[in-house]
């Protein structure tokens, strides 16, 4: 019988399988936003089973078994770990033109080594291979990255974080780098005043500096930041509902701090004023250390009130908002390039209906000497799929320069979710072979093309962010 995941899949012209196999297929993988725990890492995790290592907080497994009418007792629920394995097992069929489908396999495939269909029939025997494997030393948590060479890896972590595992990571010398990023969300929660008020006490604690004025905030995010960057971190992550650019003064911003300190809530206006001013000067800060800027925008979370006062954040609630994001962006970023403070920047939306106006955006902003200092990101979480990352390439490379992305991340909670990057890399190399083989492309480049795929799969980003990696998993 014909393997499912054979060395072409996906590659369905000659100039695609071409372009894999000589110059993507062997190249590291820098995995530069996820959200790994880095106390994981830090102890070298060791996972009881497979249901702890590929159901655990996996949001998109689990609203496919919601759709397919699995009881949450299964899903985040008291059952055993088989059973809810069972119940995977068992919508796993379903998924077929869902991406999962071909997650699912890619991952038995190349990290277990096992090429078998999961459906309920397999199930079992599958489980037990794969949980006897997860038993040896070879696949505790920082054996499965360097199976997969992944050479660099930024997690996410909140600016109140003591990164005390990071510490503990850097000290063992780790042949995967393992470096945190910035994400101060928290900070931009004033329309939260209750949870905004309770942040604001563990962000005094980690920075040593008593919270009472919006200029001791940002003192306290400052000593914050450094202590970051002395842990190798070089990025910043925002996730948003949209870019806030809101006019405002800084005397404005001090009376709304102290009104919200005081136990009262800011009005609307007030709200928008605010995060205008965090997230420029959380911007600047960026640009002071020459960090990179992620920002994510457009999607709305914890949608089902009942599921989110259950089981909380994160649990695959979260969905696609239409937002206008033209004019706050632009007036954003050009509040930063008009007062030279416009760091590299990375957009993404998760409604690909803003993917023209993000590349566009990002293109108004660029200057030398970075190549790509400002671009559209790439396919992000409901759009990391097939059709997804596809508009994402053409738009990139019809509204700017698809040979300067930085290429692909998992933005993934899971150990095993690094073929993503083969998948990416396929989709990539077969949407090129197409255009070479329909004449759009000269095969007579096809060097400089090679070289093109090996850049957007690894090179770029490697240069776009400068890490300090270890060279020996070239």
């Amino acid at each position: 019988m014909e393997q499912f995941i054979h060395k072409d899949f996906m590659l369905t012209n000659e100039a695609a399988r071409e372009l894999y196999h000589e110059s993507a297929e062997n190249l590291p993988i820098i995995d530069y936003h996820c959200h790994l725990d880095p106390k994981q890492i830090a102890e070298n995790h060791q996972f009881r089973n497979l249901s702890e290592i590929w159901l655990g907080g996996d949001h998109y497994k689990w609203r496919s078994m919601r759709g397919n009418g699995i009881p949450e007792e299964y899903i985040t629920g008291n059952r055993t770990d088989y059973e809810k394995f069972e119940k995977w097992a068992e919508t796993v069929p379903y998924t077929m033109r869902n991406p999962l489908y071909h997650w699912t396999h890619l991952e038995l495939s190349r990290i277990f080594g096992i090429d078998t269909i999961l459906k309920p029939e397999t199930a079992r025997a599958i489980y037990d291979e794969c949980t006897a494997k997860l038993q040896t030393e070879e696949f505790r948590a920082t054996k499965i990255m360097e199976r997969c060479r992944v050479e660099t890896v930024c997690t996410t972590d909140d600016p109140a974080d003591s990164l005390i595992y990071h510490q503990q990571i850097r000290e063992q010398g780790l042949k995967t780098k393992v470096y945190p990023a910035w994400r101060p969300d928290k900070v931009m929660a004033i329309d939260q005043p209750d949870s905004f008020r309770n942040y604001l006490q563990k962000l005094s604690e980690a920075s040593g500096i008593q919270i009472y004025y919006y200029d001791d905030l940002l003192y306290a995010l400052r000593r914050r930041h450094d202590f970051f960057a002395s842990l190798g971190c070089c990025l910043s992550d925002h996730g948003m509902d949209n870019f806030y650019a809101d006019d405002y003064t800084e005397a404005e911003v001090r009376s709304i701090f102290r009104k919200v300190l005081n136990g009262k809530r800011a009005s609307e206006e007030e709200i928008r004023k605010y995060k205008s001013a965090i997230l420029f000067e959380l911007a600047v800060m960026d640009w002071e250390k020459g960090w990179a800027q992620q920002y994510h925008i457009s999607v709305i979370r914890n949608n089902n009130t009942r599921m989110f006062r259950a089981l909380g954040v994160d649990t695959g609630f979260d969905a696609i908002l239409e937002v206008n994001c033209s004019a706050a962006g632009h007036k954003f970023l050009d509040r930063l390039d008009r007062e030279g403070k416009l760091t590299k920047t990375i957009l993404y939306s998760l409604n690909p209906k803003d993917n023209e106006v993000l590349a566009t955006m990002a293109y108004t902003f660029n200057e030398a000497p970075t190549p790509g200092k400002i671009q559209l990101g790439a396919a992000w979480w409901f759009l990391d799929q097939e059709e997804g990352m596809r508009k994402q390439l053409n738009v990139l490379s019809e509204m700017g320069l698809l040979s300067r992305f930085i290429g692909m991340l998992t933005d993934s909670r899971s150990f095993l979710s690094y073929p993503r990057h083969e998948y990416f890399r396929r989709i990539l190399c077969n949407l090129i072979g197409e255009d070479i083989e329909s004449g759009k492309l000269p095969k007579s480049e096809m060097g400089f093309l090679k070289q093109m795929v090996a850049d957007i799969c690894y090179y770029n980003a490697k240069n776009y962010f400068g890490f300090e990696n270890d060279k020996e998993l070239h």
